[in-house]
């Protein structure tokens, strides 16, 4: 453990993230943990390279486990971070039974802990997710100072950033807690819009749904699995209106950067529900001549060939939101 503080405004939930060589996006979010409404009274951080004294700084629970990064060096050195794998070592960790997972790039909201974790309260059974916002730019390292003193306003970070308009998105008013009005929540059957970004489960569902497929390899399609092997098990999912703001890095569109995972991971999701995941990017691929692919194709993804270095720089966008 790196750091206990005995405060009165903590409460029974487990966070759990994992990155590696990204830190400076996980301080922030611990920041951010450790300024909300309530603060959780376990964080589980599967990460290898974070300094030991710069964690001591955040007033929080800090427990850190290494990352499968070594074990995993059999794959190629754009796989071999196993996401799926290290979210369930965090899992199987946890001293708690409410667990919520964020990635690293999240900053949440003042009272997402404490307004996820009540909803999951009220709906034990079920699989929750928040609402993502996009900051426009990375903080400035004076505003990273802000945001661990408490002084980096919610305004600020919403003027910052902006909705997808290609997920759901509440209305504005959802989200805005106060002490009569909690912010809103909606079920819906619509299992493809889950992304592991930002949710709620118990230990008992997470367990029940077996936890992330190890089978699926770096980037694309393991939280899908994940959502539709809740579906499978008549698992409820609720969307929420609590708001994390993701910190902005650069993208690739289409991801050209994950090719050899996304078209693995498109397999392997076919081989396991007989339907197509991220049939966008694929279409994409597929007009590039990258793949062979077709959206009614019965036979798995075959690679034609790899986007050249004009194709990459191309595809690459270093200031926008999302991909």
């Amino acid at each position: 453990m790196i750091n206990v503080k005995a405060v009165s405004d903590h409460i029974p939930v487990t966070v759990i993230t994992t990155c590696y060589g990204r830190n400076r996006h996980l301080y922030n979010l611990l920041s951010s943990l450790m300024k909300g409404s309530v603060q959780p009274d376990e964080v589980i951080i599967v990460n290898d390279d974070a300094d030991l004294k710069r964690l001591a700084e955040f007033s929080l629970n800090i427990v850190k486990i290494p990352t499968t990064i070594e074990a995993s060096s059999n794959k190629s050195d754009t796989t071999k971070f196993d996401i799926g794998h290290n979210r369930n070592i965090g899992a199987a960790q946890a001293t708690h039974d409410t667990l919520i997972f964020l990635d690293v790039d999240c900053i949440v909201a003042p009272t997402f802990i404490e307004q996820l974790s009540a909803k999951l309260q009220k709906y034990p059974d079920s699989l929750l997710m928040g609402q993502p916002r996009y900051l426009t730019r990375p903080l400035l390292d004076k505003e990273g100072l802000e945001l661990q003193n408490g002084a980096l306003t919610t305004c600020f970070l919403n003027e910052l950033s902006v909705y997808n308009p290609y997920r759901y998105n509440f209305n504005e008013v959802d989200c805005i807690p106060t002490q009569i009005k909690q912010t809103a929540i909606e079920q819906t059957d619509d299992y493809g819009a889950f992304w592991s970004l930002c949710f709620a489960i118990k230990r008992r569902q997470f367990e029940q749904i077996g936890g992330f497929d190890t089978q699926y390899i770096g980037y694309g399609a393991e939280d899908t699995d994940f959502a539709f092997t809740a579906r499978q098990l008549d698992i409820n999912f609720y969307l929420t209106a609590d708001i994390v703001y993701h910190q902005q890095h650069s993208v690739y569109r289409p991801p050209l950067n994950h090719l050899d995972s996304i078209t693995i991971n498109a397999n392997r999701f076919y081989e396991k529900w007989q339907h197509w995941p991220m049939e966008g990017w694929l279409e994409q691929f597929s007009k590039m001549a990258l793949i062979r692919w077709t959206v009614e194709q019965l036979t798995p993804i075959v690679v034609l060939r790899k986007p050249n270095t004009h194709e990459i720089e191309q595809a690459h966008c270093p200031n926008a939101p999302y991909v």
